[in-house]
């Protein structure tokens, strides 16, 4: 059977083009500079060769090296997703893996001077392989899908809601990104409005950097491995709580947040991981996602000796950004159950 040749080639370029839209890259205009313009007859390369040809070319084997060694299952991907820092001069250096998650493992930098920061940190997403998935659609309940750029693609799209339902390469890439895009975007509206997040500086196709809490030898903990005074805990159970509030004053519900996932460094505390970062009107688990948020972060104050009633703080919360009476709160809480996760 004949074909036009022509009619392929669109197709093949129409293809690319969204795969641009979904690397975070095409949003940095010099590195976009960089790239050579492709051969429009040539086919494209399958995404883990192209991985391979960077950390071949600005990983470890082509100059990068780092102090920390990387192990065995890392070797093949850590490269390639800390390479364009190296190259955009954001980073000089890998010194440490200072925190392991179920999805990500953030390492320890050495800034580049024009940052101005000392030390960075990189939070770099696994690979599809070696992450534990939890089921996301709590989370992604009511959000839009966000491409490299961070803007929301338009829902008559009907080749990217193929792609995402099928769980092609692209939907799996397109839905990777929008996680990536959802948690930086969240993190420079709250950094800017001066709540106690991380600074982001740079995404790349998998990973964020952002600032270091800590010092050169060590990371900050998480608050649930810090035993406070009395004092101090009813000082930090305030800041908590009040950018619990910063953050409903932005449409957004942490989602996940416990003592797990908020950093203690010298009297201060520092909320992180802010992926599945929900909006307050949209999500239907809205409510029961604030009420969990509350009641973690209220448990663990409470057993520091800062007593914080939860259901009053979530009641108070709720009626003020949403208005509803308690009647009317407690028959949206019957309708959902958010059950914790195991691994708290």
């Amino acid at each position: 059977m004949l074909y036009d040749t022509n009619d392929h080639d669109d197709h093949t370029d129409r293809y690319s083009e969204y795969e641009d839209r979904f690397d975070p890259l095409m949003t940095d205009r010099q590195a976009r500079r960089k790239r050579k313009p492709k051969a429009k007859h040539a086919p494209k390369k399958a995404e883990a060769a192209l991985r391979e040809e960077v950390a071949e070319l600005s990983g470890l084997e082509g100059g990068f090296r780092t102090t920390y060694k990387p192990t065995l299952f890392e070797e093949s991907w850590l490269p390639a997703s800390l390479g364009q820092f190296y190259d955009q001069t954001l980073i000089t250096d890998v010194l440490a893996r200072v925190r392991g998650g179920k999805e990500a493992n953030v390492y320890r930098c050495a800034a580049h001077p024009l940052t101005g920061q000392m030390l960075l940190a990189a939070k770099v997403y696994r690979p599809r392989m070696f992450r534990q998935i939890r089921d996301d659609s709590l989370y992604r309940d009511g959000r839009a899908v966000l491409d490299g750029a961070g803007k929301e693609v338009r829902a008559r799209d009907w080749r990217l809601r193929k792609a995402l339902e099928n769980r092609s390469d692209l939907g799996v890439q397109a839905a990777q990104t929008s996680w990536l895009m959802y948690e930086y975007s969240a993190l420079m509206t709250l950094h800017k409005a001066g709540a106690r997040v991380p600074q982001p500086f740079a995404i790349s196709p998998n990973a964020l950097l952002i600032s270091y809490v800590g010092d050169e030898t060590l990371a900050a903990p998480s608050l649930s491995d810090v035993s406070l005074d009395a004092s101090e805990a009813r000082y930090l159970r305030d800041v908590a709580l009040g950018n619990i509030e910063l953050m409903l004053q932005h449409d957004m519900i942490h989602g996940d947040l416990s003592p797990y996932n908020i950093l203690y460094w010298e009297g201060e505390i520092t909320l992180i991981d802010f992926p599945q970062v929900v909006a307050l009107r949209g999500n239907q688990q809205a409510a029961a996602l604030l009420r969990r948020d509350v009641t973690r972060v209220c448990a663990y104050f409470t057993a520091q000796g800062a007593p914080c009633d939860a259901e009053r703080e979530f009641a108070r919360l709720w009626q003020r950004y949403l208005p509803f009476t308690a009647k009317e709160i407690e028959a949206e809480m019957s309708r959902y159950d958010v059950e914790e996760d195991e691994d708290r």
